[in-house]
């Protein structure tokens, strides 16, 4: 048997590819949209993919399951399991089979058992893994997102990211309840969960990439809880706000991911970059901070590439929406097939980083604001600036400036759209600088400032701090 993990550290998503190699036949399971990694796996390995398959309809990202079937020709397999409300919508005209629990999936002389698993979400299954040619009991389980290391799948998404108010209590007990059932499975059974650290689907995913479930059993906080109101309490407590886009991604995998563009992103000039954003399009600004704050388009996003582009992509790019980018021609394609990712589709076109230097050269409305440290800022704070701090509310309430606000910045754009803007000095910062650029241009473009943006943020604040 082979077993093969994929892990994209932007999304803090786990997919793999579990094969029998006296067969050559291989299984994905949980593939998200860049489904090349995968065939070229597979090839390298003289694997054939014959079968993909899904442990649920994922809320963080575009599944490619859809996509890879179809590239390969392989078998899709997609839970039967959960309300009807739902099920897989295109299960049907893609020649799904649909995967209930007890059902057996054979891969040469490994053996898939299908447990549903509900919880996470109602229709929620974990494969169980035996490799036949050596033993007669499983070796692991493909967690998805029911078990975690250290931690289990938050039950409360389809309150708030599907909007079905009141199931989180329900969903929290069924976790309780499938976490029981696990009872009859050995000490020694590798888990192999479908996220780790960072992801918001769970509050304190550990950052190691396997556990088991003896360790689970024996130090996993979820696994210490015998009562189950004591574990539904526990459970819903202190889970992070899910971003926005999630509702997006429950409906796109439930209704069926669309094919990406093959053509290559189109350079754009200033002229038609004038008509896109007149269109009502959105640019994205992949620049380092320090270069954005010396000049940018007014409106742009400042989201430097890296990991950023996804963490706060999802809290503030509408999917629906148009999309210009700011990069490099190459940069460009990664950062679309990136966004591609949360289903973020519209992008229409990019421009040179030069290009922005026309701009500003040509004498085109352009936005500035200055980066300067603590320290320096201290004077203004004290003479009464008004100071927006866009750390999330947990960070705030831990300790923050006196008399400063709280505008976490993945509400920011809501919020101003409610909040007269402030005149005069604007200070803005978070924890360390990575954020707060971000809100400087969203601060500008909504009317406030002039900005100043704390460019080291409150780790660097050494004056008096507002706390519990």
């Amino acid at each position: 048997m082979l077993i093969e993990r994929f892990y994209h550290p932007w999304l803090a998503q786990a997919s793999y590819l579990i094969a029998c190699q006296s067969t050559g036949e291989a299984l994905v399971v949980d593939p998200h949209r860049q489904i090349a990694i995968y065939q070229q796996a597979a090839r390298r390995a003289g694997l054939r993919i014959v079968a993909v398959a899904e442990t649920h309809i994922h809320a963080d990202f575009v599944s490619g399951a859809r996509a890879l079937a179809h590239s390969t020709g392989a078998q899709l397999y997609l839970s039967g399991e959960g309300a009807q409300e739902w099920q897989y919508r295109y299960a049907s005209q893609d020649g799904a089979i649909l995967l209930h629990h007890g059902d057996r999936l054979p891969l040469g002389s490994v053996l898939i058992d299908i447990v549903h698993t509900p919880g996470h979400t109602p229709e929620h299954l974990a494969f169980l893994v035996t490799d036949r040619a050596v033993a007669d009991r499983p070796m692991g389980m493909l967690s998805g997102d029911f078990i975690f290391v250290g931690d289990v799948g938050r039950p409360d998404l389809l309150d708030h990211a599907a909007g079905h108010l009141g199931t989180k209590h329900a969903a929290a007990l069924q976790l309780y309840e499938s976490l029981q059932a696990t009872a009859s499975l050995p000490d020694y059974l590798q888990i192999w969960p479908g996220h780790g650290a960072g992801s918001a689907c769970g509050k304190a995913l550990g950052a190691v990439p396997q556990t088991t479930l003896g360790y689970e059993r024996r130090f996993g906080w979820a696994f210490q809880q015998t009562d189950p109101h004591a574990f539904v309490q526990s459970v819903l407590t202190d889970q992070p706000a899910p971003p926005p886009y999630f509702t997006r991604m429950k409906q796109i995998n439930r209704d069926g991911p669309n094919s990406l563009p093959d053509q290559t992103l189109p350079m754009i000039t200033i002229e038609l970059l004038t008509d896109a954003l007149a269109n009502g399009a959105l640019l994205i600004d992949l620049r380092p901070s320090d270069e954005y704050a010396n000049g940018h388009v007014p409106g742009a996003l400042n989201l430097p590439y890296g990991p950023m582009l996804l963490n706060w992509g999802g809290w503030l790019v509408d999917g629906q929406r148009s999309v210009v980018l700011v990069a490099p021609a190459q940069q460009a394609e990664d950062a679309r097939s990136e966004l591609a990712l949360i289903g973020i589709d519209q992008v229409i076109g990019c421009i040179e980083p030069e290009t922005i230097t026309e701009w500003i050269a040509s004498g085109r409305p352009t936005a500035t604001f200055l980066r300067r440290s603590a320290a320096e800022l201290r004077p203004l704070i004290e003479a009464g600036a008004t100071v927006i701090d866009v750390r999330r509310p947990a960070e705030y309430a831990a300790g923050h400036i006196p008399g400063s606000q709280n505008l976490p910045l993945g509400q920011l754009v809501q919020i101003l759209q409610q909040t007269p803007p402030a005149q005069g000095p604007v200070i803005v910062h978070c924890q360390g600088g990575g954020r707060s650029p971000v809100a400087a241009g969203i601060l500008a473009a909504h009317g406030w400032g002039p900005i100043e943006e704390m460019r080291d943020g409150f780790m660097a604040w050494d004056g008096t701090v507002v706390g519990p």
